[in-house]
């Protein structure tokens, strides 16, 4: 047997799991970094940290429940009008559906041939399909889409809480800094190679952003750490 692996049989749960874990690794090390900048105590630097993780990891897993729910109730909405129109208006579906593989270069006898053949067998999947662009690979999974991104948050935060717990005062920023750039780096060039993008331009791109993130956070945490 032929078997093919697709990397778009992932996208529903990577696309969560990257966002969620590059979120939680710069979001996190920007607001240790920003507290740190303040001039603050170690306790407060990790209650920060840790409160960050917490909050994030809900966050994101509640943003992309909602989100990802909102997918799944209008591909329902939408796989509910089709039933409907196939039981009280099964002749113009077919018709609908001829005309389809029409335009993706089928001839008329062939294209009305393919359509019965469908119609007669699961018609509703195959409008879902064609018609609509549903299929099982690419259906919105709400509950997936936000445990993968409330973990994946949560391992991404865990690095600069850990650093700010062990690492010493005068090395915690930059060590923070480091370490982050590194993992960013680390995680752009994963994604990007799971997805079949450039590893070179989803890693610089991941990095950019983390930097500018950790240098405004220090900004401000400098600026306030004077004024107070």
């Amino acid at each position: 047997m032929h078997t093919e692996g697709h990397r778009s049989e992932h996208i529903g749960w990577l696309r969560a799991a990257v966002l969620g874990a590059n979120d939680g690794l710069i979001s996190t090390s920007s607001l240790v970094i920003g507290v740190a900048s303040a001039q603050s105590s170690r306790a407060a630097i990790l209650i920060a940290g840790v409160a960050g993780l917490a909050s994030g990891a809900l966050s994101m897993a509640a943003g992309e429940y909602v989100s990802v729910s909102s997918q799944a109730d209008t591909e329902e909405a939408d796989i509910a009008r089709e039933r409907g129109e196939l039981a009280t208006e099964p002749e113009a579906e077919r018709a609908e559906l001829a005309g389809i593989y029409v335009k993706r270069g089928l001839t008329p006898e062939l294209a009305g041939q393919v359509a019965d053949q469908l119609m007669a067998g699961d018609a509703l999947a195959a409008h879902a399909r064609d018609e609509l662009g549903i299929n099982e690979i690419t259906r919105a999974r709400p509950i997936q889409a936000a445990l993968a991104s409330a973990a994946s948050f949560a391992v991404g935060a865990a690095l600069p809480v850990i650093l700010a717990a062990l690492l010493p005062g005068a090395f915690l920023q930059w060590g923070i800094v480091g370490s982050t750039l590194v993992l960013l780096l680390v995680l752009g060039s994963v994604a990007a190679r799971v997805g079949g993008a450039s590893r070179g331009r989803g890693a610089l791109r991941v990095a950019f952003w983390g930097v500018v993130a950790m240098g405004v956070t220090a900004l401000i945490g400098r600026l306030f750490g004077a004024v107070m």
